[in-house]
């Protein structure tokens, strides 16, 4: 038995708020046998328990009934759990209330109670309509046409039944729109977090072939709020894609204005505000607009206090608020400042460990590993860089873990490691090859790092960085895709600082405020 489906009830359980497990509670004594309900004294040890440790609790209730069937009993406990928060948040959000409606209605048409089950029925198709639930309002629809062949068609007429099979099919055409679209976003982010944005041209056609139907006009006047927001979701994606930014940000403040329009139907979601608000926080501090940057920044934080929250959510608002608050110190060369918040981001990505995405904590690695070069602490670098290149999970992510390569022969560079230069270097090249990323870019850093490694003199050496520096200026000039690369680490202000003989810190730090004055 895996882990995981070993430790399951006790994941569960730790999962829970406090309101929560004191609700279990009361339900559970509801149902208590004798002086002690089994049921709540395994869920108190478990609730107690820092780690899942099924040998100590074997031994501390040895004797008891219950420990001889351990696995029916724990799979009962579980269901059990499941039960009383199925119940705690049956009103918690519209879906939850359709899905009680609907359940209450199947239970009153076997109980043969049709006039009662309509009249439900009737109530649950008014609140699909309001929210446009379309694959709710289908299943209402399903069990109305069960009504009328219950009541052997002499309660209903023609036009009743025309009805019924128009809306029917207006809500089976909206939710294949809806899947339409959410295929092909699947296809889109699949092939970004595996593939990274377009670095030349081939690239940028086998994005445009992905969203080929939307860019061809995708016949949206009719869609739900929910299709409409994948709609320009889908955009923001393909245009971050194939680096054109400005139009990226556009389709994400068009998202903004929906989610903020208290008269558009869409289905609110805290998921959708903190994801479209933190990429449009990134696309105004890559287009040098930071002044916007820092406004939709406060309007995130200030959006996040008015949500409530559970794991899931706090989970996903700590990755996306600090992958984007260390971007932008980062970007600043606010690097010494940045080590304070790598402090307490080290300790939530330990308290969260596998359950934050593993994309998002491969970046998190990543960036922190940049922190500590901007600090010349290369050590810390190295073991921050080892965490992205170590992950199994995020092995076929050809992006983040070419650039965490590439970062790695930075680090050993930088440590004067010349025995673990070439090794490396050979590995780093076998990657960019057998995976077909070998862009110029890449091309122009692994033939600089060869030659750095075989410099024979202080003075090669720095003949070697300005050729380098210079190249990079061609490279950047001639194919802005190449920009890519500098996403991940500005690796032209490196090079630019070791030519000038300054701190990297303060070179990156000039050309931020360039940036912002030319903007």
């Amino acid at each position: 038995m895996s882990g995981k489906v070993k430790n399951a009830l006790y994941d569960l359980i730790q999962s829970m708020s406090k309101s929560e497990k004191r609700y279990f509670k009361l339900v559970s004594a509801r149902h208590t046998i004798g002086d002690e309900n089994n049921y709540v004294r395994l869920f108190d040890y478990l609730d107690k328990q820092d780690t899942y440790d099924e040998d100590k609790l074997f031994e501390d209730f040895k004797g008891e009934s219950f420990i001889n069937r351990f696995s029916i009993t724990k799979k009962r406990l579980y269901d059990h759990i499941l039960s009383a928060l199925d119940s705690y948040h049956s009103n918690a959000s519209v879906n939850a209330q359709l899905y009680k409606m609907l359940h209450g209605a199947e239970i009153l048409f076997e109980k043969s109670l049709y006039d009662q089950c309509r009249r439900l029925l009737n109530s649950a198709e008014k609140l699909c309509e309001k929210n446009q639930l379309e694959e709710l309002l289908i299943q209402v629809y399903a069990l109305r046409r069960k009504l009328i062949e219950t009541g052997g068609y002499l309660n209903v007429d023609a036009e009743e039944i025309d009805l019924i099979e128009e809306q029917y099919s207006k809500s089976l055409d909206s939710l294949n729109s809806f899947n339409k679209l959410w295929l092909i976003k699947s296809r889109l982010f699949e092939r970004l977090a595996k593939k990274g944005v377009a670095r030349c041209e081939r690239e940028i056609l086998e994005y445009d072939n992905i969203c080929q139907t939307i860019l061809e006009g995708f016949e949206d006047k009719d869609l739900t709020g929910e299709a409409r927001y994948l709609y320009h979701h889908i955009l923001s994606a393909y245009y971050f894609a194939i680096r054109k930014l400005d139009s990226s940000l556009k389709e994400l403040q068009v998202n903004l204005g929906l989610l903020s329009n208290p008269d558009h139907v869409l289905n609110i979601e805290p998921n959708k505000h903190i994801s479209v608000m933190t990429n449009a926080i990134y696309m105004a501090d890559r287009l040098g607009n930071h002044k916007l940057a820092i406004q939709y920044l406060a309007q995130l934080k200030k959006f996040t206090k008015s949500v409530e929250m559970n794991e899931d959510l706090e989970i996903k608002l700590f990755s996306s608020i600090s992958s984007i608050e260390l971007n932008l110190k980062i970007r600043m060369g606010a690097f010494n400042d940045s080590l304070a918040f790598v402090d307490e981001l080290e300790k939530n990505l330990e308290r969260f460990k596998s359950k934050l995405n593993p994309m998002r904590r491969a970046f998190l690695a990543y960036k922190i590993a940049v922190v500590y070069i901007g600090n010349k602490d290369f050590n810390m670098a190295l073991k921050w860089i080892n965490r992205v290149l170590n992950d199994s999970e995020v092995d076929k992510t050809e992006d983040i873990i070419g650039f965490s390569q590439l970062l790695d022969l930075l680090i050993h560079i930088e440590l004067n490691n010349g025995d673990l230069l070439p090794y490396s270097l050979k590995s780093t090249q076998r990657f960019f090859k057998t995976r077909g990323r070998m862009y110029e870019f890449e091309k122009a850093f692994l033939h600089f790092t060869s030659k750095l490694i075989k410099s024979k003199d202080v003075f090669e050496e720095k003949t070697l960085w300005e050729n380098f520096n210079r190249e990079l200026e061609v490279i950047l000039l001639n194919n802005e895709l190449e920009a890519a690369a500098l996403e991940y680490f500005d690796f032209q202000s490196w090079a630019e600082s070791k030519c000038r003989e300054k701190a990297f810190e303060l070179v990156v730090k000039e050309k931020y405020n360039q940036m912002r004055q030319a903007s």
